[in-house]
């Protein structure tokens, strides 16, 4: 058989499939077992009677699906109006008559974006006519080519066109009432985050994931760099990390082979499984166009888009939302139902279809004439899916919530076809900072412990498990070290920087008396870097709230709002302990916190302002990268601004967290929807060039490998020499106890001795001479264990803690405190003297000191007290 036809164009092989071969698919569709790649191929290709029954199977699965969802015999569609925010785009896709050039929007006496009072007044008009949502579509990232776009941003206040699509929603919301669905294109993480507060769903046809079709000349996109394959497949996946409500699909018969259409089919639904992101799939057929450069090709017939839909229900489920758009057919609406749609997508009663404007809409009273006629009844939804109304957080930003509610049926998650479609404000939640649940948690993880070792949610809230352990299996297989140890501990006696990476590689590895040999190199090296002095810090931890929704899977901390475990600190209770902690001698407060979805963006300037109002000499250590991104995606500013309003508010340094392994292999194993590893460095590197130092991370021992090491160790290094902005590197040993990719079977339990003394000794060398301060944790290794790593290269202890919720959540047995008297101890067990220091390594004042140990085991009475 061949499954290498080329749709719209002619099939390779005239004969296509054989009969067995399509039988045989038939029958494994209809017995509902899974196909694979080379039978949705086959069946792409049914035509007649085998389509008739491959739609009939089909149908049965999309019945099966609403009646799962509670809406049996109900198609649905949006009523909308279609805003074309801008025709300019940086890519050159030979289909597109929706993109132009300036000139010919000059010509036309337009400007080179919608102007805010062309959108307002389509948005009001749809509003006057029941319409609820504002499809937003524009070309990708023009001003990256055209100067007239750039120009335009300029003169209206606005750094990129994603700023110009938030504020714009923004008012849509605040002055229409209508729903932002928006298709900007290909989105970043970060854009993500910008975005997700201002809209309740977002979408990008993934069109095909035939590279060939972008790489070579010729293609149909070609020339078009946000058309690669692998970028819209990473934004699938970024939308799924950041749970927004997600709308994607395939554009059929632009040249693609059966092969690779059904290969586009299960590439989205690896990322559907992934993350329960995606909300509906379009699956739309070619249509040729004048003036492009391929006018010349036969559109995708009615067999192709019928057959695509049908393999498209049988390779997704039942649960999955398919649409096909109606305006692009000629009234052939029962065979689209009878092949398993469900929806029909956005229909305007005031907008053309910019993208397709030879092809009008359908009335909407035909469409509901043409469902009733198969059996189906046409119901109203919003741009957001029912699925996802009903899912609530953290699918839909608080400050949406009541936009959404007031247009959503409670009881379907569907629109209410006669709610009243009026603008409401765009504002963070009341009362942020009131106090709630289980804020004694900070004692109580000492004596009581945690309610349970998960989550509620734990088997939704992560992702799909099954695809995670998939994903983890290549990085957690051990390698093969050739490389001479002897040789390399050799070069690291004599210099540490002429280590290469297969030499440091190679000592990562090692064990036994080639171990022992490396952590006296570090040891030594130590030595005469910064003495025999073990430095400490009096500090307090200030875990000010654990509700979070990012979903890391390393992180027992994190609780929903309802969940037993939750809590959150008012101002007060946290410049109490702060105030606290000054009583007793402390120099700092390391604030940190989950990001809970109804903290605004400004909260963490009233918290850094809160502690410094009650203790002005109070350094203040605080907001992780993910912190500080989060913030400023809230904002709305630049990460700089925010980074410098913190500063001025109090913020004094920002722990070097949320690092984790500093390489998305890793981390999209280990996080969902934390920060990845390039925005991490961007806040890092930012937040020195302000003045704001920062200590280093590296969280190893779960899903990762020594190579991942050494390429975190190399990364903090190069940042280093270009700002010199880090005070010290920490090591965080995974605790596993608790962590839900642990309990899911994915991660190791944690790293061992070795581990750990090797990744001491290497830190050590690795950041040599760039990062004096290696410190070790004992809040996760014991006194035993962390004065054992001061034998390995470390020189710092960290500090008292005071209270430390994080760990001690996860599973960790070492308390919550250690007095001055007990981190003495430590370093009296690896034979060297203690000294106090601040947060920048300095000398601490005499009467810090003094405070210090005149309190010492005498803490206040919010404070944990260790036996």
């Amino acid at each position: 058989m061949t499954t290498s036809a080329t749709s719209g164009t002619g099939p390779a092989d005239p004969a296509g499939p054989t009969e067995n071969s399509l039988r045989r698919a038939l029958k494994r569709a209809r017995d509902g077992v899974a196909l694979d790649v080379s039978e949705a191929a086959v069946l792409l290709q049914a035509r007649g009677e085998h389509l008739d029954a491959l739609t009939a199977s089909a149908a049965r699965v999309r019945d099966a699906g609403l009646e799962a969802a509670g809406r049996p015999g109900v198609i649905t569609y949006s009523k909308s109006v279609f805003v074309p925010l801008t025709r300019l785009c940086r890519d050159k896709c030979h289909y597109c008559t929706f993109v132009t050039v300036p000139g010919k929007l000059r010509r036309a006496g337009h400007g080179m974006f919608m102007s805010p009072d062309e959108v307002l007044d389509i948005a009001r008009k749809g509003a006057a006519l029941g319409c609820k949502e504002a499809l937003i579509t524009l070309g990708d990232k023009p001003e990256d080519r055209w100067p007239e776009a750039r120009e335009w941003l300029d003169a209206h206040g606005y750094d990129d066109t994603i700023a110009y699509v938030r504020a714009i929603s923004v008012r849509i919301l605040e002055e229409t009432g209508l729903l932002p669905h928006l298709n900007p294109g290909v989105m970043s993480w970060t854009d993500f985050q910008r975005l997700k507060p201002v809209a309740p769903s977002m979408g990008m046809m993934l069109e095909t994931t035939a590279t060939r079709l972008w790489s070579e000349p010729g293609g149909p996109h070609h020339g078009s760099p946000d058309k690669e394959p692998a970028v819209r497949l990473r934004v699938l996946e970024d939308a799924g990390r950041s749970s927004v409500p997600f709308t994607s699909g395939l554009l059929i018969g632009i040249g693609e082979t059966y092969e690779e259409r059904a290969e586009s089919l299960f590439a989205l639904r690896k990322v559907s499984r992934a993350y329960h992101g995606i909300q509906e799939l379009i699956i739309q057929n070619f249509r040729a166009k004048p003036d492009t450069a391929m006018r010349g090709m036969p559109d995708a017939e009615l067999d192709e888009l019928v057959a695509t839909v049908a393999v498209a229900r049988h390779i997704m489920g039942p649960s999955a939302c398919l649409q096909a758009p109606p305006n692009l057919v000629d009234a052939e609406y029962e065979r689209l139902i009878g092949a398993g749609i469900d929806d029909w997508g956005g229909v305007s009663p005031l907008t053309i279809d910019h993208v397709n404007p030879e092809r009008p809409w359908p009335q909407i009273e035909e469409l509901a004439a043409q469902s009733r006629a198969v059996g189906f009844e046409l119901r109203e939804r919003l741009c957001v899916y029912p699925e996802f109304v009903r899912r609530g957080e953290p699918w839909l930003d608080p400050r949406l919530r009541p936009h959404v509610a007031a247009l959503a049926d409670p009881a379907t998650g569907l629109a209410l076809p006669d709610a009243p479609v009026v603008g409401r404000p765009w504002q963070e939640p009341d009362e942020a900072f009131t106090a709630s649940g289980r804020t004694d948690l900070h004692t109580a993880i000492d004596t009581e412990g945690r309610t349970s070792d998960r989550r509620e949610d734990f088997d939704e809230v992560y992702g799909d498990w099954a695809a995670l352990r998939e994903a983890a299996a290549p990085g957690m297989a051990p390698e093969r070290i050739d490389t001479d140890v002897r040789a390399a501990l050799a070069t690291a006696a004599d210099d540490p920087t002429r280590l290469t990476d297969d030499e440091a590689l190679a000592l990562l590895h090692a064990d036994g008396p080639a171990l022992d040999a490396l952590c006296k190199v570090a040891d030594d090296v130590r030595k005469s870097v910064v003495g025999d002095d073990v430095t400490y810090i009096v500090t307090r931890n200030i875990n000010f709230t654990n509700v979070c929704y990012t979903g890391c899977r390393f992180c027992a901390f994190a609780q929903r709002r309802t969940d037993a475990d939750a809590y959150t600190l008012s101002l007060d209770q946290v410049a109490d302990r702060a105030e606290q902690a000054w009583e007793v001698g402390a120099v700092e407060v390391c604030m940190q916190g989950g990001i809970h979805p109804d903290l605004p963006g400004t909260a963490y300037f009233d918290i850094a302002r809160a502690v410094k109002a009650r203790v002005p000499g109070m350094h203040v250590h605080a907001f992780s990268p993910m912190e500080v991104v989060n913030g400023a995606t809230r904002t709305g500013m630049s990460i700089r601004e925010w980074l410098g309003a913190a500063k001025e508010a109090g913020l004094d340094s920002v722990p070097g967290t949320a690092a984790e392994i500093l390489d998305d292999e890793v981390r999209w194993i280990l996080t969902k929807g934390k920060l990845p590893a390039a925005t991490w460095i961007e806040v890092i590197e930012t937040a020195h060039e302000l003045g704001l130092r920062s200590s280093s991370t590296m969280m190893y021992g779960h899903v990762d490998q020594p190579r991942h090491w050494l390429g975190h160790l190399r990364t903090l290094a190069g940042i280093q020499q270009r700002t010199g902005g880090f005070t010290e590197f920490v090591t965080l040993p995974f605790i596993h106890t608790n962590a839900p990719v642990y309990l899911a079977g994915i991660a190791r339990p944690g790293p061992t001795v070795r581990d750990n003394r090797a990744v001491t000794a290497m830190a050590r060398l690795l950041l040599h001479p760039h990062i004096p301060n290696i410190q070790t944790s004992w809040v996760k290794l014991g006194t035993e264990g962390a004065a054992e790593m001061l034998r390995s290269g470390a020189n710092d202890l960290g500090g008292t803690l005071m209270e430390e919720t994080i760990s001690r959540m996860a599973g960790s047995s070492y308390g919550s405190y250690k007095s001055v008297k007990d981190l003495i101890a430590v370093a009296d067990a690896a034979g060297r003297p203690a000294k106090p220091r601040t947060t920048l390594y300095g000398p601490v004042p005499e009467e810090r000191q003094r405070a210090a140990r005149d309190s010492d085991g005498h803490l206040p009475q919010l404070l944990p007290v260790l036996d």
